[in-house]
């Protein structure tokens, strides 16, 4: 069964339907022991990077994701999901993230004819090779974004699939059984489902 990390951040019934609407039985949870016990992880958030740290360390979670990533486990971030697992953020300069991806979460530069945040349909190019996040998603293909700052691994090796809002940026990382995608894949239609799959 898929454990979906609820730290009081964000949109989780709607991923765990998406994980149900393509035969994955998942369950929404924020006991430390049910993180501890999991077989694979899903960290979704919606919101503010020092906000989503500050409730994993209250939850007493911290801790227990690093070591479940440790060990191997599928583990799937989103938004917000995906930038805390970097070491901090220009959102948040006090906090520091889970630190498992090198690298720091970064603004968007407001600029004529583009807003901040990115917020609607945009491509993927891909730049890992055998992904199995992307097995069945043709290159090119749109999803959702919904974000004012972006992940800036360290190590290029660790971008999975890049986007373009005025620069290219990470929307996808992967380290091994480690996903994170910076897109809304429960919002994100056919091609959502594919990557939830």
């Amino acid at each position: 069964m898929i454990t979906i990390i609820d730290y009081h951040m964000g949109n989780l019934r709607s991923v765990q339907k998406g994980f149900e609407r393509v035969g994955f039985e998942a369950r929404i949870s924020l006991d430390r022991e049910a993180v501890e016990n999991a077989t694979s992880l899903v960290l979704p958030g919606v919101g503010a990077f020092g906000d989503g740290m500050r409730e994993l360390r209250c939850l007493g979670l911290e801790n227990a994701i690093k070591a479940k990533i440790a060990e191997g486990i599928p583990f799937l971030g989103i938004c917000l999901g995906l930038q805390v697992l970097l070491d901090g953020s220009e959102e948040s300069l006090e906090e520091h993230g889970l630190g498992i991806v090198p690298g720091q979460v970064r603004r968007f530069e407001p600029a004529p004819g583009r807003c901040v945040p990115h917020m609607g349909w945009n491509t993927l190019s891909f730049s890992q090779p055998d992904n199995p996040l992307f097995a069945e998603v043709p290159e090119g293909e749109h999803v959702y974004f919904v974000h004012s700052y972006y992940a800036d691994p360290e190590d290029p090796s660790d971008t999975a699939a890049t986007s373009c809002y005025g620069a290219e940026f990470a929307a996808a990382v992967r380290r091994g059984s480690l996903f994170g995608v910076q897109f809304h894949p429960e919002k994100s239609q056919a091609v959502g489902l594919k990557i939830l799959q």
